[in-house]
Parts: structure tokens; C-alpha cells; sequence
């Protein structure tokens, strides 16, 4: 790389290592912990890429992008923020910065981003990355700092101010239509009508007509076509086809694998294909535990805010939240957070707390279809795709294979304990290895190793 680089982080560390990467790999830079400072070097025409933290001791460092677009219109500004909500994104987006990045970030990825960054300084910013604002909430509640929420941000800002139709998947309580609403709410269309229609509202000759005339122009969301009838699959593909005057953005939500339903001919293939110029998938708990803390802070947070009492998750009881299945994703550990909230004796909500409000809620079976009977490393080649096609046009960030190989040898071991009763020397028969190897790997994967009673 060459070029001049100002980094601006209230955290020492960060500063130091930024500065030491960017060093080795040819560039100059200038560190501070100060946005006067920073401005000031700006002001002076120096750097060549701006990489900055939001929260600063003297200001807010989305602020000050306005200022550098209008003053030095080809810098660009990489924006690395604590903050991992869609919110802070959008906020980066509409002061025009080059890339964000949530920390914690993956430093080969920042330098990838930051050479990328140096090889286009003449070029306007990435606008097909960006987020374009607009009044709405003040916060929505998709927050989340692993790669797949990161890589769903991306997604939805590529697709807010196109006409695509946008197909979004997802298991129940992922939160499906958050996503259309906010693509609308932070689109051109947003002054439009946002309409939200079921299979009643197309039931008849009569309702497609009655639908165009809602939406007037904005955005029309089906939710759940796949649960569509055949006549309403037709019906439905006469409309996209002649909206008449002011045809609005279609998108439509489905808990099903709707390429399998077009397999089994429940699904019309010409309406799947007419929905899906754009599909985002939104990922369970299940793929993404490193959120569960962080939404569970998040909703506690608000619960507060909203008048509730104040109140935090024990170690333990973050532990359980964190290895619970969530069959009823988002959705349930909101209801489940504003249940703690109201029944915990204490601020300190405690694991045996939880574990009464969890035991206490009705089992629920996957809704995505494809598990059952399906071959494991079929359904582990399905999982892995969808994680490569979160990230869209870019590659994961670098170390994919220990990390998948991590994720999916700590729950084996783990479970393989559970059913031995802790048993090592049994567990490591079972998996079919030496027993100081399954106390190295216990040790490294930080496994908690509980008797149990035995599954087996």
C-alpha cells in the first residue's frame, strides 16, 4: 500500500496496532485519539484515507463527515464503531463514508478495505454500499456484530433505492418484516405508503385493485407467499405484470424454501422468479450466538427506557441465554427478557430465574424445512453456502476454516460429553480419540465439562 493514513481512536490499543499494520504493510501514519486533531490534519490537506472511531472524548466522528465530504470530496473515510446496530450503518451511510466496519473488526479485512480505499481515493463514495437515511425510528431493534448480521447490513444497503423486488427468508421471529420495513423506511419511496397484505387481501377479483390503490407508488410487502393458494399465485403474478400507473416495490417474506416449493409445484416458478431479484436471508440465533448477548443487553436496555426496572443478566444466566436453541428466535428473547424483567427478585436476573421462564415455554420444532431426514454434510454444505452468500460480492473475512471447524467441533465435544456423563474416557472412545487429545481440546475450546445424566 502507499499512501497516507489518520487514524483516529480514543483506544491506545487500537491506535498502535492500526498504526504498526499500516506501517509494515507501506504507509505513513498519523494517530490521534482526538477529533480536533484529526480535523485540523484534515484541514491541512494531509492523509490520503481517514479510518475513525464514532464515540470520541470531544465529539462524535459521524459528525465531522459532512464537514471532510464538503471541504475534501475525495477522501474517504472508513468508519470502525462499537455501536453494531443497522442504525449506526445507516448513520455512516448518509454522511457519505467510504466503508464501516463494526468492531470488533478483522484487521486482514480493515487492511484489505483500507488498500481498497487507497487504489480508488479519486473515485465518489461507494453509494451502492451505502445506506441512504431518512426519518424513522430512532432505533430498530437489529442489532448484531457477527459477520452474518454484518454481511445482511451490506446486503440491505446495496438493494434500499433500487426498483428490484426483494424476496426475504427466514425462520419465524427472525425478524422478516423489520427488514422490509426498514428498506422502505430508508428508501426514495419512504413519503409512500408501505402496505402489508396476506392471501385474504388478493382472495378475491376485486382485491389486487383494491391493494394498488393503498400502496399508491410505495412499497408492497406479501407476507409469507409461500403460504399462497394457486389462484392467488396467479392473481398476484397478473399484478406485477400491469401495476398500472404508480407500480410500487414489491417484496414478500416466507418461512419456507420456496425453490423447494417450486420443486414440488406448490410454488408458481414465473412468481418465485418475479420475487426474487433480490433475496436476503436472515439468519436464527442458531447462526449467529455471539448476538444473543448483545440483544439481550439491547431489549433489557429498552425495557428500562421504556419505564421498567432496571435490571442484567448474572454470568450464568447469559451463559444459558447463550446456549438455548431459541426456536422462536428474536422474538422470543424479547418476550423472554420483558418476562425476566418483570419476575426477577432482583437486578441481578439469576440462571435459576431463566431457567424457570425457559422450561416454562412450549417446545418448538424448526420452521425451515430441509432438516429432516437430510444427510449432515448435505444440510452442513446448505449452511455454508448461505453464509458465502450473506457476504454478497465479498469474501468472508480470512481464518474461515478454523473458524467453522471451532464451531462445529465445540458443540460435538460437548454434546458427546453430555451423553458419557462427563465421562472423558468414554467420551474419547466414542469419538474415537486419545483422551489427552479431548483434555486439549476441552481446554482450548473453554467446554464446560457437567455430569449429567447419561443419553445413552
Amino acid at each position: 500500500m502507499d499512501g497516507t493514513v489518520l487514524v483516529a481512536d480514543d483506544d491506545r490499543t487500537i491506535r498502535t496496532v492500526l498504526t504498526q499494520a499500516l506501517t509494515r504493510a507501506g504507509c505513513k501514519v498519523h494517530a490521534t485519539s482526538s477529533l480536533t486533531t484529526l480535523m485540523r490534519w484534515v484541514g491541512e490537506g494531509k492523509g490520503d484515507v481517514v479510518i475513525s472511531d464514532v464515540v470520541m472524548p470531544d465529539g462524535n466522528g459521524l459528525e465531522m463527515l459532512p464537514k471532510i465530504s464538503q471541504d475534501r470530496p475525495d477522501l474517504p473515510v472508513i468508519v470502525i464503531s462499537a455501536q453494531n446496530t443497522i442504525m449506526t450503518a445507516i448513520q455512516a451511510a448518509e454522511a457519505e463514508a467510504y466503508d464501516y466496519l463494526p468492531k470488533p473488526f478483522d484487521l486482514p479485512d480493515l487492511m484489505k478495505r483500507t488498500a481498497k480505499a487507497l487504489e480508488n481515493r479519486n473515485r465518489a463514495p461507494r453509494r451502492d454500499e451505502a445506506i441512504e437515511h431518512a426519518d424513522g425510528p430512532d432505533e430498530l431493534p437489529l442489532v448484531g456484530k457477527t459477520a452474518a448480521m454484518q454481511a445482511l447490513y451490506r446486503l440491505v444497503a446495496k438493494v434500499m433505492n433500487t426498483d428490484l423486488p426483494v424476496l426475504i427468508s427466514g425462520e419465524s421471529g427472525t425478524g422478516k418484516s423489520l427488514i422490509a420495513r426498514a428498506i422502505h423506511d430508508f428508501s426514495d419511496r419512504r413519503t409512500l405508503p408501505f402496505v402489508s397484505v396476506t392471501g385474504a387481501d388478493l382472495s378475491d377479483l376485486e382485491g389486487p385493485a383494491r391493494v394498488l390503490a393503498r400502496v399508491r407508488g410505495g412499497t408492497l410487502l406479501i407476507d409469507e407467499v409461500g403460504d399462497l393458494d394457486a389462484e392467488v399465485q396467479a392473481r398476484l403474478v397478473r399484478m406485477m405484470d400491469a401495476p398500472g400507473d404508480h407500480a410500487p416495490r414489491f417484496m414478500a417474506t416466507s418461512q419456507n424454501d420456496l425453490g423447494q416449493d417450486v420443486e414440488e409445484g406448490t410454488m408458481r416458478r414465473d412468481l418465485f422468479y418475479r420475487l426474487s431479484g433480490a433475496t436476503i436471508h436472515v439468519p436464527s440465533l442458531r447462526e449467529r450466538v455471539d448476538d444473543i448477548g448483545l440483544l439481550a443487553e439491547h431489549f433489557l436496555a429498552r425495557i428500562e427506557r421504556e419505564g421498567g426496572p432496571h435490571r442484567w443478566l448474572s454470568t450464568e444466566a447469559a451463559e444459558l441465554f447463550r446456549s438455548y436453541s431459541w426456536p422462536g428466535n428474536v422474538r422470543q428473547l424479547e418476550n423472554t427478557a420483558r418476562r425476566l424483567s418483570l419476575t426477577s427478585r432482583a437486578e441481578e436476573i439469576t440462571r435459576a430465574e431463566v431457567e424457570a421462564v425457559l422450561g416454562n415455554q412450549p417446545e418448538t420444532g424448526p420452521i425451515m424445512r430441509g432438516g429432516e431426514g437430510e444427510k449432515l454434510g448435505t444440510s452442513v454444505h446448505r449452511h455454508l453456502r448461505r453464509y458465502f452468500d450473506l457476504h454478497g460480492n465479498m469474501l468472508p473475512p480470512p481464518g474461515l476454516y478454523t473458524r467453522i471447524i471451532r464451531e462445529v467441533e465445540a458443540p460435538l465435544l460437548e454434546i458427546a460429553l453430555e451423553a458419557t456423563g462427563g465421562n472423558q474416557a468414554k467420551c474419547a472412545d466414542l469419538l474415537g480419540i486419545n483422551r489427552n487429545t479431548l483434555r486439549k481440546k476441552i481446554t482450548d475450546l473453554d467446554i464446560r465439562v457437567t455430569r449429567r445424566r447419561k443419553l445413552m
